[in-house]
């Protein structure tokens, strides 16, 4: 979910200048929210929260009514609700969210091959191979909006730029329901007003380190020196942030998006003080990611972990390996030595595991001894009795008999990825 609340909105003409253009990023309006009211028309207009109806969950997504009180994604719902006491909590309905992305997403590759889902409610689309069939880059936006609206009975926003950076700007901008085309000729313009903010990459430490220099909107950064640049974000932050704000990416639309990380998460009903249970759910967590990793032939060079607290923040820690793997007992004690580093200053309502920076299976260099072999013939043999006797059948005796303190509250899908 953006945080943009409809405020400030810019849409173009029905005769906007699109030469140099090519690249749409289609994004759908409050796309939770907006399928709720599809399904229920009596909460239209309304003030909505997608999340679980107790306390202690979070906002999956808010309606534009919501959101103009400062409701946003990842927020408590207690939280939302004191913020917008007339709001309406609906709980997620994934399934219904799933299906209707997939007919967007059948919608978008009927018009080009070259669709870049970058999750469950929006894409980049490389139109410029599309002008014999649909038209300019303008008329195929028009189309696909009207026929996602036919379709679908949902509205999104587009930006048609001549690059990605630039036509995510725009839809932002855009939204609800609206298109921004920003012809190539007209980049820098458009550009220079924006905050700092907006530039991808940007998040808030970023930005505040440009700020505190003075650098507040990307007409800012045009005026800056690249070494005042590299001292604020480091040389290869300075270098990106110095290409995007003269509207320089080359980055093309990415048909084969590989998974950049596999991870789980356990919330518990329960804040959780003892440390004996927390690491017990490290390792159970740890076992889960290491089997889906080898199910789909990756290995990770990096382990992370997230923390939060009973006050709601949250901390996260990461660890390179020093060879890459899948094996769920190294991944354990990778995260268990990073939780054991942290600063557990009160109980715990929520941990999570990752694998990140992942490369196929068997890709690494062959090393003298393998220190894992054998626990890599352990849990081959859990692999193989999961897929006789289901995932649960064999598992650690650590874990069985020890509370949990409840379940899981469903993460946000995302199509690309494998969460």
């Amino acid at each position: 979910m953006g945080r943009g609340d409809g405020t400030g909105r810019m849409v173009s003409p029905a005769d906007a200048d699109d030469a140099g253009t090519g690249i749409l990023h289609v994004d759908m309006d409050a796309f939770y929210a907006s399928v709720e009211v599809l399904d229920d028309p009596s909460l239209r207009g309304k003030p909505i929260i997608i999340g679980a109806p107790d306390g202690r969950s979070v906002v999956s997504s808010a309606s534009y009514e919501a959101r103009r009180f400062g409701v946003r994604s990842a927020m408590p719902v207690g939280q939302a609700l004191r913020l917008c006491p007339t709001a309406i909590v609906v709980p997620p309905h994934f399934d219904r969210y799933l299906a209707l992305s997939a007919q967007v997403m059948r919608i978008f590759h009927d018009v080009t091959p070259l669709v870049e889902p970058l999750s469950i409610d929006e894409a980049f689309l490389d139109v410029r191979g599309a002008g014999r069939l649909w038209g300019r880059p303008g008329q195929i936006a028009r189309m696909l909006r009207e026929r996602v609206v036919e379709e679908t009975g949902l509205t999104c926003s587009v930006g048609v730029a001549a690059t990605k950076h630039v036509a995510k700007m725009a839809s932002t901008i855009s939204k609800p329901d609206g298109m921004l085309i920003v012809p190539a000729s007209g980049t820098a313009a458009f550009l220079a007003p924006r905050s700092v903010r907006a530039l991808w990459g940007i998040g808030p430490k970023s930005a505040e380190a440009l700020e505190g220099r003075g650098i507040h909107t990307i007409g800012d950064v045009l005026q800056t020196p690249r070494p005042v640049l590299d001292r604020a974000l480091g040389p290869a932050m300075g270098d990106r942030i110095w290409q995007l704000a003269r509207g320089l990416d080359a980055r093309r639309v990415d048909t084969e998006r590989v998974e950049k990380s596999i991870g789980h998460e356990e919330t518990f009903h329960e804040d959780i003080g003892d440390l004996g249970v927390l690491r017990t759910e490290f390792r159970r967590l740890a076992d889960r990611v290491g089997a889906r990793l080898r199910t789909h032939g990756w290995e990770a060079r990096t382990v992370a972990i997230k923390v939060r607290f009973a006050d709601f923040s949250t901390i996260t820690r990461s660890q390179t390996l020093p060879e890459p793997t899948a094996v769920g007992q190294r991944i354990g004690e990778a995260a268990l030595e990073l939780f054991g580093a942290v600063d557990r200053r009160m109980p715990v309502r929520l941990v999570g595991v990752r694998a990140e920076k992942l490369l196929p299976s068997g890709g690494a260099a062959l090393t003298l001894w393998d220190d894992d072999a054998e626990w890599r013939r352990i849990e081959g043999a859990l692999d193989d009795a999961a897929a006789r006797f289901g995932r649960g059948a064999v598992t650690r005796a650590t874990l069985l008999g020890g509370p949990r303190g409840g379940g899981t509250l469903p993460s946000h899908p995302k199509p690309h990825s494998l969460d």
